[in-house]
């Protein structure tokens, strides 16, 4: 009878399974995603730094998922609309900037991402990086769980109103990730003050 050999598949079984060791622990120690990087061939992660409206800083970070996150935020999910106060640049005279009075689009770079804007009794939170570097202050397992399951650590009760986390929560783990990664190489800003976001140049 022949025997197998089963030293080769056991010597692959323990590979893979301290690569996935090594993956967590990175993910544990530094916040960030520390995915196997995407094909840098791949559009979106080039069209993500082509269309982000802000200067990026991209020390220790994961430059493919930098790019696909603001592929994501960007052209996907227009997170712009809800979380930047006025969401497109001011217009002045002969310069309309909202692309829904016929404006170029330009993005309100000042103010990306930080809040601010009203919807009803809900106020839109300030997404950009705090003094640590973290997105709204959460760590990765924060946004992942406050993405999925629409808790914020920071307000235990009620479940977030008005964002849409019960479509993004059907995002798979790398997209999630992305996002976490770009909002966390993107600057600082302070919330505007009340009433900055009313006009013609808030998205509707």
């Amino acid at each position: 009878m022949r025997t197998i050999n089963r030293a080769p598949w056991i010597a692959v079984l323990i590979a893979t399974l301290l690569t996935g060791v090594s993956l967590l622990i990175g993910v544990a120690k530094s916040g960030h995603a520390q995915l196997p990087p995407e094909p840098q061939s791949d559009s979106r992660i080039q069209q993500g730094f082509a269309i982000a409206p802000v200067p990026l800083n991209l020390g220790n970070k994961n430059r493919a998922l930098v790019g696909l996150g603001s592929y994501l935020v960007n052209a996907v999910a227009n997170c712009n609309a809800c979380h930047t106060c006025p969401s497109y640049t001011p217009s002045t005279p002969g310069h309309n900037h909202n692309p829904f009075a016929g404006g170029d689009g330009l993005i309100n770079a000042g103010s990306y991402l930080a809040g601010g804007v009203p919807f009803g009794p809900f106020v839109s939170r300030n997404i950009t990086p705090d003094g640590s570097g973290k997105p709204a202050g959460l760590t990765l397992d924060e946004f992942l769980s406050l993405m999925r399951t629409g808790v914020d650590p920071d307000h235990v009760t009620p479940l977030l109103q008005v964002m849409p986390w019960p479509a993004y929560r059907n995002m798979g783990d790398r997209d999630l990730a992305a996002i976490y990664e770009y909002l966390s190489s993107i600057p600082h800003a302070d919330t505007p003050s009340p009433g900055t976001c009313s006009g013609a140049d808030q998205a509707p």
